[in-house]
């Protein structure tokens, strides 16, 4: 039996996960309602979190492609699902950010309805990672999602960013709360991936997770 790295997964698996990201990553499609997603093909991986959360740069580190999603420094600035695949899949979908307080009331539902709607009717979605900024933990707007993945049913995972922002023994107290504070809920996976698309840290177990749901 191999040896297990960092998060549960043996190199051989870590190697075939490097390998499934190692192809050209495109950007598929973006969907503003649910009527306009994109046909229903290879599984799918969603990735959600607040403003700024560096939902971009994490998806950028996943696939080893600095401009495949966009970066920005305007909170709020995604406002539809975009999907990026490669023939090998799966597909990676990127979600609205929430949480951003200058939205207005008709923007926010017009995205809540749309997300809801995507994780009750997307039977190949296979798992949402949830990504929670590592400098400051679980905030309202996050249990907020939290509650609305655990109505809708979907598996999903929280994902720190931005690690490398704390020293270790913080990092670790964060990660310790966190655990905590998704220990109640019905659809979330216990285990909590801590990474930073700077250094790198975690994205090969991020891709290994990844590939075992998409084989």
């Amino acid at each position: 039996m191999d040896d297990q790295e960092p998060g549960g997964r043996t190199p051989g698996e870590i190697e075939a996960a490097r390998k499934l990201f190692a192809g050209s990553c495109e950007f598929v499609a973006g969907a503003a309602s649910f009527e306009s997603l994109p046909a229903i093909a290879l599984p799918e991986v969603a990735f959600a979190g607040r403003s700024n959360v560096g939902k971009s740069s994490l998806i950028n580190a996943l696939v080893g492609q600095k401009g495949l999603a966009r970066t920005s420094n305007t909170p709020g600035r995604t406002q539809e699902l975009n999907f990026f695949g490669a023939d090998a899949g799966p597909v990676i979908v990127d979600m609205p950010g929430y949480g951003y307080a200058r939205a207005s009331k008709r923007v926010v539902k017009n995205w809540t309805r749309l997300v809801f709607d995507y994780l009750r009717g997307r039977p190949n979605l296979r798992r949402v990672y949830v990504l929670i900024d590592a400098r400051h933990g679980l905030k309202e707007n996050d249990r907020e999602a939290l509650s609305l993945l655990d109505k809708a049913a979907v598996s999903y995972q929280v994902v720190l960013t931005k690690a490398d922002k704390l020293k270790p023994e913080a990092l670790a107290a964060i990660v310790t709360a966190t655990r905590a504070g998704i220990a109640k809920r019905p659809a979330a996976h216990p285990e909590i991936i801590v990474t930073s698309a700077d250094t790198g840290a975690g994205i090969e177990t991020l891709r290994a997770e990844i590939a075992a749901l998409a084989p």
